[in-house]
């Protein structure tokens, strides 16, 4: 089995969107006493993954 690998562009707003959902999630888990592994394992993924900048987005200041 192979596995799928899903890349992302968020910005800040939608990437506080996804953690906050997770988190959510995870709570009504916790009440309901069910398992949060999974949730837990994709909430340390994202939240371990650095940003990438795009190189289009950096700005140089040229002497002159």
């Amino acid at each position: 089995m192979s596995d799928v690998v899903w890349n992302l562009k968020l910005d800040k707003y939608e990437y506080c969107i996804i953690i906050n959902a997770l988190n959510n999630l995870r709570t009504e888990l916790i009440r309901q006493e069910r398992n949060t592994e999974s949730v837990d394992e994709i909430l340390v993924k994202i939240i371990d993954t650095p940003p990438k900048h795009n190189k289009k987005e950096r700005y140089y200041c040229e002497a002159r």
